[in-house]
């Protein structure tokens, strides 16, 4: 094995990674709080009244409007879905958590939560792309490789006008997700606004088996190139294997490629920069508001190189949460150049709660910051070097962005 960038004093270990969080940070946990008023409320035969409120507000409205819809309402279609009790519940809690206006902070019904399970797992059906809000659409973070969405052409930054001709108007990402997901083999046909072109287009996309891809390598020359497409659980084993690939090549130039990768767990984002940083080092901050003291996440000391590494990461607006967190943390440290465009910008942090054994809530309890105190949420990254990517680069086989992380570490 090559010793160019290698330490003797350590090795390579296999990691048994405990997985505590996911997207962006994500937390699974229970919780028993709760502040809300359901007193004496009839589910499922029982009456509930282990809650205490702590709220003033008035519930009267409520209860006249449960009951008016309880007694007058009238289904006008026969195969309407009939509405029960639990089903408005559900209901009165998404409301709930519509009123903050946070489109990451959602309550999941049994079957929506049951389908989220599934994303978190790595395999589901459905299309195969990431969705995010911004400044109120939904837009495709990144098609994932090689599902039916990047068969079809799918594009990262398309805005998803309706699905199945169902517009998205005030639609949450959870909603949309619903609408797309599907049998494998069935159809869905999505409309888009794309950058670049005057009229929507219209894709249909034969649904399938979606089995996330995690990494590929490849040498140009003597550049090492990681490809890393997310952070899910088995991530961050996968990338020991590739940097250990990599060592193992003898080369010491280094390309990983983040563009496209919409993110993943937080334990597997700071586990890869502990590759690359002292022990202790901050990897990303978690900001709580005034009144809860800042959480920091540091380097877990593996640091295997030495400053012969000579490291570009490319970052696109495809790029978000913890490609977000690992790239910034390695550019503020300055282990790595970034190059690309500027990066989706998702740095609000969720924590999963589970209301009930198969409902779940997901709130947005923080935000991340780089070490250097930067809100990820606040536009995003900015490159070193910031190089686009047309259509006609893309029509063109041509990527400006990977030539131009070649030429950099080629002419140092």
């Amino acid at each position: 094995m090559n010793n160019n960038i290698y330490r003797y004093k350590l090795v390579l270990i296999i990691l048994i990674l405990i997985a505590v969080s996911f997207e962006i940070g994500i937390y699974f946990g229970k919780s028993t709080k709760y502040n809300g008023n359901l007193n004496n409320i009839i589910l499922n035969g029982t009456t509930s009244t282990q809650y205490i409120s702590t709220s003033t507000a008035n519930m009267d409205a409520f209860w006249e409007t449960w009951n008016i819809l309880s007694n007058k309402f009238v289904y006008t279609h026969k195969d309407a879905k009939k509405i029960t009790d639990q089903d408005k519940i559900w209901g009165a809690i998404q409301g709930l958590t519509a009123v903050y206006g946070d489109p990451y902070t959602v309550f999941m019904p049994p079957e929506e939560s049951k389908a989220f399970a599934g994303d978190i797992s790595g395999n589901f059906e459905g299309v195969g792309m990431e969705l995010a809000i911004k400044e109120k659409n939904i837009v495709v973070v990144a098609p994932l490789k090689g599902t039916p969405a990047y068969n079809a052409g799918v594009q990262k930054g398309d805005v998803i006008l309706s699905i199945d001709g169902k517009k998205t108007d005030g639609m949450n990402v959870d909603e949309a997700v619903k609408l797309i997901r599907g049998k494998a083999g069935t159809i869905v046909t999505i409309k888009f606004a794309r950058v670049g072109k005057t009229e929507p287009i219209e894709i249909k996309i034969t649904r399938g088996i979606i089995d996330v891809p995690t990494a590929d390598t490849e040498i140009k020359g003597d550049i090492f190139v990681i490809k890393l497409y997310n952070f899910y659980a088995p991530s961050a084993d996968k990338f020991r294997l590739a940097l250990r690939d990599f060592i193992a090549s003898g080369k010491t130039k280094l390309i990983l490629d983040l563009r496209g990768n919409p993110g993943g767990y937080l334990e597997s984002a700071v586990d890869m920069a502990s590759w690359f940083l002292p022990l202790g080092k901050t990897v990303v901050k978690e900001n709580f508001g005034p009144n809860i003291e800042e959480q920091i996440y540091r380097s877990k000391g593996y640091d295997v190189f030495n400053s012969n590494l000579q490291m570009i990461i490319l970052a696109d607006s495809g790029s978000a949460s913890a490609s977000e967190i690992l790239a910034g943390a390695l550019q503020e440290h300055k282990i790595a150049k970034l190059v690309g465009t500027k990066t989706f910008g998702k740095g609000s942090v969720q924590e999963l709660i589970n209301i009930t054994p198969d409902t779940s809530l997901k709130v947005t309890v923080a935000r991340w910051l780089t070490p250097n105190g930067i809100s990820i949420s606040d536009g995003g990254l900015t490159p070193d070097y910031e190089v686009n990517m047309t259509a006609d680069d893309l029509k063109a086989n041509k990527d400006p962005q990977m030539d131009k992380a070649i030429n950099l570490l080629d002419n140092k």
